[in-house]
């Protein structure tokens, strides 16, 4: 029995020392309450890679954007583009569109 109040003095004083104390309001201070938190930088680092994400995502559709417009220089497939995307026509041409229904479950 003397032993157990022996460690449980010695745990009791561990906890009560003022070093353990300013450490532990420390690292509580520094992990939740400060301005530079870790709570805060975590969001931020989940910001930076949305954003990462958003950047790869664009540069993609520049390259795509870049190959069509490459391939609308020649007069052929700027025709195509314009006959498929804007649904232009010749003078003398009719144009039957068909418009296909999705089925939904």
């Amino acid at each position: 029995m003397a032993l157990k109040q022996l460690k449980q003095n010695k745990v009791i004083k561990f906890v009560t020392n003022r070093y353990f104390i300013v450490i532990v309001i420390f690292l509580i201070w520094m992990l939740f309450i400060d301005e530079n938190s870790y709570l805060t930088h975590r969001e931020l680092n989940k910001e930076i890679d949305k954003l990462e994400n958003s950047i790869d995502y664009y540069q993609k559709e520049i390259s795509k954007d870049k190959k069509v417009i490459s391939n609308l220089k020649d007069p052929d497939s700027l025709e195509r583009f314009a006959r498929e995307e804007y649904k232009m026509k010749k003078k003398n041409e009719e144009i039957y569109i068909i418009d296909f229904d999705t089925i939904k479950e």
